[in-house]
């Protein structure tokens, strides 16, 4: 009889990845490999010809990841968008990055299934959501352009979390964490063999600390970037028949938080330098107070001739009384809140048909809603003196998001079937997977809707008593001041204290529907022993429909108001426009890998990737923009060493021609325009990324050593102009000539480690620190703001980890992550030009901890 299926399929070295693998540190395990399993065999991850960084279990524990945006802090290569959140992370590998609206450039997958989709007025999904970084096999971040395998097409790379199967022993754990900021965390599983043949492992995790960012300004909260989550996860395995396997995780996630404030960091009006240097930015003719000229002509007026010296004598001015720190914050949002729910059923059936052909099927069902309340501007205006006294005082802010009654700012189901067939030749030279894939995204609701309150600038008659000849025009600034945005409770104001001066408020309703197909085949044919050849190739259809509609509510009294459509009404008498869009794509790629011997891998490698387009049907005007393509070429070579000095040496080189490239770029208003300020997304023109990347781990006697390093080196080289009516010309988020966003030129991180001499009656005791170096990086262009590039800076962390406590089944933790509690920023840039006020978001200062872990039955020993 034959025994009972295992986990995956063929063991070609172009196949390993597939699978879900199991990671093992090399100083734990004792050899100088990291081993994945594939198909009945084992196989090193130093046979793979890809770009790849592994963690374990006990390396995410170590490094205290939880979120997208910690393993960002750990991995060169890959950096994570966080300034609306870490929850809401979006990753970019080698210089390929998310922006809003935009199908992700990095995959990220959960057992073998991609992140749920949402497409709404603030960053939110694509991703794995909160609480799914415990009881892990491992995670692995490919690097370069997927989708000839498995899943959906990306062009940046893919992050694969493997969670734990079920297994045939009885056992379990218990862990909790306390540390500073109050922080708590708790986790356990329960691995129950109910049958030799149906195995049951269960999981929970609970987080909840407070927040690093302190609000000073005793309005709303008195903290951000706090954690509140709490997930759980339940995974069965039948074994239908020796040779049949069916395997079905379901899991949940909440989180309820405050979201994130960003820090100002610059202002630009006049005696209040916040950090500029006027000699190098002077401040611009928009800045200066408008007064109408000798002819009749007015000069340029925007938002940052009023918002800026009121930033500047308010809050900035607060701050320098109370002479805040730098994790401290003027915040003037009454109700934040950042609310994510996520569950999924991912149910994975594997038919192993011959010893030589194995059929697996993946199908899941998700469903994601976030729903957010922030301020864009990270402000906290008062209203200055003003003609009608009532209003002198009232707070408002530039743009203030809120999700419309009722509705969610994100909602979305997401529903993948995937159908894999993977197999070998009889002799072995040839391994080979042939598949399709399918998604489609709906709606949850009939719509889900933003409300978003807007600043902004016009012009009027220049009041009587200003004593100006007559038809002087001067500039204005309305706004809404509200105290339940939610229930559009608002009062307008603006400058002129006239009543017949209207205040705006955008409202956005939006739905998408995504039907994603691909048709791909991959293949590995060993020449020789030694020399192996492989090919791939894919076909992809991507079908896009949107719906949206912005109304404008203009208040000219307290709660009272009058709604237009901002593209004016449609034959059917709502403000829905309506758009789609399809493409189809051929993708490939070709690889050859030479083996001198068992230790030593060389490969060179030629990819094709591409990244659908999409709408956004939540702005004034809906836009669309195209698919964005990448020419991938990469080196690269694997050495593995054994003896009394173990480990090994991976290096890579890559250059990507860049076409198309999908950028996020500002829109700003017209002088006189009530259109919102908005994000467009445009196609970029042409790009240039190439770099080097290294990894390696060293192991001698109770010692090791594992260091990563990226060298990145990317340029803009072209840039196709876009206009959008009532903006001004819309401005690329990079700079023609310049590096792109979030790639940092440099990247390295070292992590040593060692093994304390104590006898092993009283357990393992290992002391580990984590540094991490990371390059100034650019978060904006100059053309947008001159504060848009990032600091370079410095983290190190310890760990003392104290497994089997005196032989007990108990294993004791200490951390401690940036012990120097180096204050650094993580993104800066988007408000200057509208505001002439520019924001930060800030990274986490020195945070420790313990944790206590208790093992049972099984996983005792």
């Amino acid at each position: 009889m034959k025994a009972p299926i295992r986990f995956a399929l063929a063991a070609g070295t172009a196949l390993a990845w597939i699978a879900p693998a199991l990671a093992q540190e090399a100083g734990d395990a004792g050899s100088g490999d990291i081993v994945v399993t594939a198909r009945r065999v084992e196989e090193r991850l130093q046979d793979v010809p890809i770009s790849i960084t592994v963690y374990n279990q006990e390396q995410v524990a170590a490094r205290n990841i939880v979120s997208g945006n910690d393993l960002a802090t750990y991995t060169p290569s890959l950096s994570a968008n966080a300034r609306f959140g870490a929850e809401t992370a979006a990753f970019a590998i080698r210089g390929f990055t998310q922006e809003n609206f935009t199908s992700p450039s990095v995959g990220t997958y959960f057992a073998d299934v991609i992140g749920p989709r949402a497409n709404g007025g603030t960053a939110a999904g694509n991703g794995a959501g909160v609480g799914q970084f415990f009881d892990l096999q491992n995670v692995q971040v490919l690097k370069g352009p997927q989708g000839t395998l498995f899943g959906r097409n990306t062009t940046g790379g893919a992050v694969l979390i493997v969670p734990q199967k079920p297994t045939d022993e009885l056992g379990g754990y218990i862990e909790g964490s306390i540390g500073n900021y109050n922080m708590y965390r708790i986790q356990g599983v329960l691995n129950v063999p109910l049958a030799d043949t149906f195995k049951v492992r269960l999981g929970f995790e609970r987080q909840k600390r407070d927040g690093y960012i302190h609000n000073k300004s005793g309005i709303g909260p008195d903290d951000y970037d706090n954690v509140n989550y709490w997930a759980v996860r339940a995974a069965v395995v039948a074994d239908l028949t020796p040779d049949l396997e069916n395997y079905l995780i379901a899991r949940y996630s909440e989180s309820e938080t405050n979201g994130t404030w960003n820090k100002i960091v610059a202002v630009n009006a006049t005696g209040c330098d916040a950090g500029v240097d006027r000699s190098r930015y002077p401040l611009p003719a928009s800045s200066q107070v408008n007064i109408p000229n000798p002819d009749g002509s007015i000069r340029l007026a925007n938002t940052a001739s009023f918002l800026a010296p009121l930033a500047c004598s308010g809050f900035i001015a607060r701050q320098k009384e109370r002479r805040d720190g730098f994790w401290d914050v003027d915040a003037g949002n009454p109700h934040p809140f950042l609310r994510i729910k996520q569950w999924g059923i991912t149910n994975t059936t594997t038919w192993r048909m011959s010893d030589n052909v194995t059929l697996k099927n993946i199908a899941s069902y998700q469903q994601f809603r976030q729903s957010q309340s922030l301020y864009i501007g990270n402000d906290s205006f008062v209203f200055p003196n003003s003609p009608n006294p009532a209003w002198n005082g009232l707070p408002f802010t530039w743009v203030g998001i809120y999700p419309a009654e009722g509705l969610a700012n994100a909602e979305q189901e997401t529903i993948t079937e995937e159908l894999q067939i993977q197999g070998r030749s009889s002799d072995g030279r040839l391994d080979y997977v042939l598949g399709g894939y399918y998604e489609q995204a709906n709606p949850l609701s009939p719509f889900q809707g933003t409300y978003s309150q807007i600043s902004y600038v016009n012009f009027a008659p220049a009041p009587a008593s200003l004593n100006l000849p007559a038809g002087s025009l001067l500039p204005f600034m309305a706004t809404l001041s509200c105290s339940d945005l939610g229930k559009l409770q608002c009062t307008p104001i603006n400058t002129f204290g006239s009543s017949a001066i209207p205040s705006l408020l955008q409202n956005s309703l939006t739905r998408y529907w995504y039907e994603n197909i691909g048709f791909f085949a991959q293949a590995t044919y060993k020449l020789t022993d030694r020399f192996s050849v492989t090919g791939g190739i894919r076909y992809t259809i991507d079908k896009t429909r949107a719906e949206g509609g912005t109304r404008q509510l203009f208040f000219y009294a307290p709660n009272l108001y009058n709604v237009v459509c901002a593209s004016g009404a449609q034959p059917d008498g709502t403000c829905l426009t309506r758009d789609s869009q399809t493409t189809r794509k051929p993708t490939w790629l070709i690889n050859v890998d030479y083996k001198p011997n068992d230790d030593i891998l060389l490969y060179a490698k030629y990819a094709r990737g591409y990244r659908q387009g999409n709408i956004n049907a939540s702005n004034t005007i809906p836009q669309g923009w195209g698919p964005e393509k990448v020419d991938s070429y990469e080196i690269g070579a694997k050495l593995a060493f054994r003896g009394t000095l173990s480990g090994y040496f991976n290096i890579a080189g890559f250059y990507n021609d860049f076409s198309d490239q999908q950028l996020a770029a500002s829109l700003i208003p017209e002088p006189g325009s009530t259109a919102s300020p908005a994000q467009a997304i445009v196609n970029a023109g042409k790009s240039r990324i190439q770099g080097v990347e290294v990894d390696t781990l060293v192991n001698y006697s109770l010692f090791s050593l594992a260091v990563g390093y990226t060298y990145l080196d990317t340029k803009m080289k072209s840039f196709t102009p876009v206009n959008f009516p009532g903006y001004l010309p819309a401005t690329p988020n990079a700079d023609v000539g310049g590096p792109l966003p979030l790639s940092p030129k440099h990247k390295i991180t070292i992590t040593p480690s060692v093994r304390l001499p104590v006898d092993d009656s009283l357990g393992q005791i290992r002391v580990s620190a984590t540094y991490v170096h990371t390059s100034s990086q650019v978060t904006s262009a100059q053309a947008l703001t001159p504060f848009g590039t990032v600091p370079a800076f410095d983290l190190l962390n310890l760990n003392l980890t104290w497994n089997a406590v005196g032989g007990l089944p108990v294993d004791l933790s200490a951390f401690v992550t940036n012990l120097t509690n180096k204050e650094y920023y993580t993104f800066v840039g988007g408000g200057w030009q509208s505001t002439g006020i520019e924001y930060g978001a800030i990274g986490m200062p020195r945070m420790y901890g313990m944790r206590l872990k208790f093992r049972f039955g099984a996983m005792a020993n």
